[in-house]
């Protein structure tokens, strides 16, 4: 399965394994249609029907908060934002609503929704490819999800579809794949052996996806598999990487990459959000204040400048952090 399909079979396990489960967002049940802006619900609405398969206006606000009340009233909401950049247009929604209705009613509220939002740049501008992690893993009562891998992803999602708490599920537009009928011009091709049955990735977890004893690099989403890629040209220079992908935020296993770095004595975070206040400020802290006495260099991050995303294609490549630029620090701090 590529990304989009495996997301979409957590979707339909889900459904039919739990009637409380419903879908909302715009054209993600059009007949014969769309299946929303990257094709993950296709099909969806003809097997489920149009009362769990649910299209909506195009107002972000009221799929947010339509979620949020059938949470509240009992039901598995999934939400999605054509873009993840929209979900702008519903943080009243988001953190005052979904992520504090359970403390504010002292336990007596659960709000089980999931809200799936496409990020990443891929030629579309400042307003349409933004990875907007950070702006919720600091806002608590959310869970923050970011899968890198099909098999990932379709486990992470039914574990989200199943907790009993608000989650951000974060899916990079590049690594949707080529099937259906929208396919990104930049897209990298991620078909992997991925169960048909029903499987659960526990949230709060962090996979070692390539072992190393040199540095530690730590990514999430498209930058996996750009650490990866610098991780065998490293290789050939003598320098063994560990590659740590988080694939969930919040809760974070700040404990394993704890591990890492006292085995290589060096971190280095690659991030395609901005270098300010992003997820790799927080866990360059963590480590700073639990492992400080095993680092041999500084922690460094890789990460896009503190400006908005440009349209043209150039200063796109140069604005989204490289493979290039990875080693290149890599080899800074180990040399």
């Amino acid at each position: 399965m590529g990304m989009a399909e495996a997301l979409r079979d957590a979707m339909r396990i889900a459904m039919r394994k739990d009637p409380t489960v419903l879908l909302l967002g715009e054209d993600i049940g059009v007949s014969g249609g769309f299946g929303g802006g990257f094709t993950v619900t296709l099909g969806l609405s003809d097997e489920f029907g149009h009362d769990r398969v649910i299209d909506t206006p195009i107002s972000e606000s009221a799929i947010v908060g339509a979620a949020v009340g059938a949470a509240m009233a009992g039901s598995r909401p999934v939400a999605e934002m054509q873009y993840g950049d929209f979900v702008f247009c519903a943080m009243d929604q988001v953190v005052n609503q979904a992520a504090k209705m359970h403390y504010m009613s002292n336990g007596q509220v659960r709000v089980p929704l999931v809200l799936r939002l496409p990020v990443g740049a891929s030629q579309r501008g400042a307003q349409h490819g933004q990875c907007t992690e950070a702006m919720f893993t600091h806002t608590p009562g959310l869970k923050v999800v970011c899968p890198a891998t099909p098999y990932d992803a379709k486990g992470l999602l039914l574990a989200s579809i199943r907790d009993d708490n608000p989650v951000v599920f974060f899916e990079h537009k590049l690594l949707y794949g080529g099937k259906g009928t929208r396919k990104e011009s930049a897209s990298v091709s991620l078909g992997a052996d991925v169960p048909v049955e029903d499987y659960e990735i526990p949230l709060g977890t962090v996979a070692v996806v390539r072992e190393g004893g040199d540095i530690t690099v730590v990514a999430n989403m498209l930058m996996v598999h750009r650490a990866l890629s610098a991780a065998e040209i490293l290789a050939a220079e003598g320098i063994e990487a560990e590659i740590i992908d988080i694939r969930c935020l919040v809760p974070l296993d700040i404990a394993t990459i704890e591990q890492s770095v006292q085995k290589t004595s060096r971190l280095l975070i690659v991030e395609e959000d901005h270098l300010t206040g992003g997820w790799g400020a927080e866990i360059a802290a963590l480590i700073a204040e639990r492992a400080l006495n095993y680092l041999d260099a500084p922690i460094r991050r890789v990460a896009a400048p503190d400006t908005p995303l440009p349209c043209a294609a150039a200063l796109e490549r140069a604005f989204v952090p490289s493979v290039e630029r990875i080693v290149s620090t890599a080899m800074q701090m180990t040399r």
